[in-house]
C-alpha cells in the first residue's frame, strides 16, 4: 500500500512591510509626476489586493526608486514650503483686525452677519444676514456656522456645524477674517 500526498505550497503571505514600501513608491511616483492620479488609485487597489511579491513588481516596475538625494532633496523643499506658509500665515495673523470675545457672563449667543439685529453686524457681501454663532458653553468658547453661503473658517478651515475655539484663532466669514482676543 503506497500513500501519496499532495503538498501544495501556496507562496509566504505578503508581510505588511512589503506592501507598504510598494505603496510608498507608487506615492513618490504621484509626488513626481510619473503617473496620474487616476493611474495612482488603480494601482493603490492592486497593490492592497496583491498576493504576491511579483504582483507588487509589477506595479511599480516602471517607476524608479527614490534614492537618498532625491529624498533629501525633496524634503528640503517640503520643509522650507511649510516654512513659508507658516511664515504668511503669523503675518497675516498680526495684522488681522481683532474680534473681542463677548464677556462670558452675558449668557447670550452672538450673532454675526448682515442683519442689524446681529450683535456683530457685518456688512461685507459675502456674509449671510445671520451668518454664524459664538456662544460660551461652561467657559469653553463654540463658534457655528448658521448655513452661510459662503462659510465660516477657524484657521484655514471651514467650519461643519461648529467647532472650538480660542483667543488667538483666526475666524473668517465669507471673506472677512479677524483673530480672536480676549476682551
Amino acid at each position: 500500500m503506497t500513500s501519496s500526498f499532495e503538498f501544495n505550497t501556496y507562496p509566504a503571505r505578503l508581510s505588511d512591510a512589503e506592501r507598504d514600501k510598494a505603496l510608498k513608491v507608487l506615492r513618490d511616483g504621484v509626488a513626481m509626476g510619473r503617473l496620474s492620479h487616476d493611474t495612482f488609485v488603480r494601482r493603490m487597489e492592486l497593490a492592497l489586493s496583491a498576493r504576491r511579491a511579483d504582483e507588487l513588481a509589477v506595479l511599480t516596475a516602471d517607476l524608479p526608486v527614490e534614492s537618498r538625494v532625491s529624498r533629501l532633496v525633496f524634503g528640503t523643499v517640503e520643509a522650507i514650503s511649510g516654512f513659508t506658509v507658516r511664515l504668511r500665515r503669523a503675518w497675516q495673523a498680526e495684522r488681522l483686525p481683532k474680534l473681542l470675545l463677548p464677556h462670558p457672563a452675558s449668557g447670550h449667543p452672538l450673532r454675526i452677519g448682515r442683519d442689524p439685529a446681529n450683535g456683530l453686524r457685518l456688512t461685507h457681501e459675502t456674509v449671510s444676514r445671520v451668518h454664524a454663532e459664538l456662544s460660551n458653553q461652561g467657559g469653553i468658547w463654540v463658534l457655528r456656522d448658521l448655513g452661510s453661503t459662503n462659510g465660516t473658517t477657524v484657521n484655514g478651515r471651514r467650519v461643519i456645524g461648529a467647532v472650538v475655539v480660542r483667543e488667538g484663532d483666526q475666524v473668517g466669514f465669507g471673506r472677512m477674517s479677524f483673530r480672536l482676543a480676549a476682551s
